[in-house]
């Protein structure tokens, strides 16, 4: 009998390991492709590393030098990395406010079982459609349209609005608006859909019971939809937050790169490439990505540990 059972443990097959040798591409990916760029990333920032022409400074260990630099005001009087946290967070707030709002008002609309929408499926898709757009041609379209000989000025000079052209690229409150307006249309469809799978997930019959208790629609929004919608509004408000303070590409094209006017719509990104354009100053720009990483990071945390316990 003892023998018999050794020969079933030994034809027997351990699937344990199997799983493990599944997640080891992965592993070895992250560990290559985003691990060491990481390290890399640290280890520059102690570092003076940079192009001057054709030659190449360092790299010389200056210890928190680069830190130092970041917080040293510049020739107009002002620090740089403070001045563009601001701006970022201008333009992430300008377009994430009416994003949630829109989104979430959309997501109630869409899930109210009174009013019974049919062809979800179809405004699902249509609200989502903006999000497949590259942000690049976003941005060249509104380049285009906003610009002096584009057609919005056409037709504001057609109409007799004004007697000459408005150039809607050299004033702060135009640009930044017309940022936060295509983040808004780029990102509320994607909102939107994630708050919609939340209400679905929520049981109706606690809907039912909040009406036949004569709850109204506000009470029930905020007494049983909100609390239950909490860990997929966390999610959405934290990605949105770390999208915000990546924001590049949409100014980045719409200001040709220059933040203009002044300065006032340069992202934290956009200060970040400035390092890696023809100086290459590595040491710099490992700074900088340093800091963007701590700042999500506390920021995250805070938001996360804000809301949950609210």
């Amino acid at each position: 009998m003892d023998k018999k059972q050794k020969t079933k443990e030994k034809r027997s097959i351990s699937y344990a390991k199997w799983g493990y040798i599944f997640i080891i591409p992965f592993f070895i990916v992250y560990a290559i492709f985003t691990l060491y760029p990481q390290i890399l990333t640290v280890y520059n920032s102690f570092f003076e590393y940079y192009r001057d022409g054709l030659n190449i400074i360092g790299p010389n260990f200056v210890g928190f030098g680069n830190y130092a630099k970041l917080f040293t005001p510049n020739l107009s009087g002002f620090i740089p990395i403070v001045k563009y946290t601001v701006n970022t967070f201008i333009l992430w707030v300008m377009g994430a406010v009416p994003q949630f709002i829109i989104a979430m008002l959309l997501a109630l609309f869409f899930t109210s079982t009174r009013l019974n929408i049919k062809g979800q499926q179809f405004f699902k898709t249509v609200i989502y459609m903006p999000n497949l757009i590259m942000a690049s041609a976003f941005s060249m379209l509104f380049f285009a349209m906003f610009s002096k000989v584009g057609p919005v000025n056409q037709i504001i000079l057609a109409s007799g609005w004004a007697d000459q052209a408005i150039d809607f690229l050299a004033m702060k409150v135009t640009v930044r608006s017309l940022i936060a307006l295509m983040n808004f249309l780029m990102w509320f469809g994607n909102t939107t859909i994630l708050l919609m799978a939340g209400i679905q997930g929520i049981d109706e019959s606690l809907f039912e019971s909040a009406r036949l208790d004569g709850s109204s629609s506000t009470q029930v929004f905020f007494n049983i939809t909100m609390p239950l919608l909490m860990p997929i509004f966390i999610y959405v408000f934290i990605t949105s937050m770390i999208g915000g303070i990546q924001m590049f590409d949409v100014p980045q094209v719409l200001t040709n790169g220059i933040g203009t006017p002044n300065n006032t719509s340069m992202t934290l990104i956009m200060y970040l490439n400035t390092f890696l354009g023809i100086s290459k100053n590595y040491g710099m720009a490992g700074a900088v990505s340093v800091l963007l990483f701590i700042m999500t990071a506390i920021l995250s945390t805070f938001v996360f540990k804000t809301i949950s316990k609210k």
